[in-house]
């Protein structure tokens, strides 16, 4: 299954826009926002396709946002979310609760912790759990997301087109 992630979207349409347009040229079947979404115009543009996505520090209206996006049917969480995908068990929070991040990690309980909050990609394993970071689509150099296969448990950065 590849699995798209991304991240730190901060209201940036254009540049969510085409990252969207290129994960799916890559035929990802499921994605992943790690927060900082922005509005719920941000979640219009992700209404209809399978994805699952947590608030972060930046989106001013957490509860609404998770309201909205249940409303588009959307998967939603304004903390973090555990979700199973191809028989991996995944957890995904936005990074800024620097406990919660550690906790999911130390529990050993997970195939993958996903997250943004700090613009920079990242991919390590610590024991069983490999955390990755995407990147940001806002306020990073390049602006990047992530591709993950859980086949062959493989990470790829994918840089985002200039918008």
């Amino acid at each position: 299954m590849l699995i798209g992630i991304l991240s730190d979207s901060h209201d940036r349409r254009p540049a969510l826009l085409t990252a969207l347009s290129q994960l799916s040229e890559l035929q990802v079947t499921y994605y992943i926002h790690c927060g900082d979404v922005g509005s719920q115009l941000m979640l219009d543009l992700m209404a209809g396709l399978p994805l699952a996505f947590v608030t972060g520090n930046s989106d001013a209206d957490p509860s609404g946002l998770v309201r909205y996006g249940r409303a588009l049917g959307l998967t939603a969480s304004d903390t973090s979310l555990e979700l199973t995908l191809d028989d991996k068990l995944l957890a995904v929070t936005h990074g800024d609760d620097s406990l919660l991040l550690e906790n999911l990690i130390e529990s050993q309980k997970y195939d993958y912790v996903l997250h943004g909050h700090t613009h920079a990609l990242d991919n390590l394993r610590l024991g069983r759990t490999r955390i990755i970071n995407p990147g940001a689509l806002y306020r990073a150099t390049p602006k990047t997301v992530a591709v993950l296969d859980t086949h062959r448990d493989d990470v790829q950065f994918i840089p985002v087109a200039s918008v």
